[in-house]
C-alpha cells in the first residue's frame, strides 16, 4: 500500500505540472509588447475540462498526502 501511494505521489504532481502549464492566461506578457490587452471571462471547451482536470489532480494530491501522513 506504501507503495501505490509512494508512486501516486510521483505521478499525480508530474501530472499536475504538465496541466498547469497548458493552461492559457489571456495574454500574459504580450500586452507588455503592446498585443492586446483583452480577457475571456469564461472557459469553454478544452479549456473548461483542463481547468477541472487541474482542481481535481489538486484535490487528489491532497487526500493521497494526507492519508499517506495517516498511515
Amino acid at each position: 500500500m506504501k507503495q501505490i501511494l509512494f508512486f501516486a505521489q510521483i505521478i499525480i504532481p508530474v501530472l499536475l505540472i504538465v496541466l498547469i502549464l497548458l493552461q492559457q492566461r489571456g495574454t500574459a506578457l504580450g500586452s507588455v509588447f503592446g498585443g492586446e490587452g483583452g480577457f475571456y471571462l469564461k472557459r469553454r471547451g478544452l479549456e473548461k475540462k483542463i481547468f477541472w482536470s487541474t482542481v481535481a489532480l489538486a484535490v487528489s494530491f491532497l487526500v493521497i498526502s494526507l492519508f499517506n501522513l495517516i498511515i
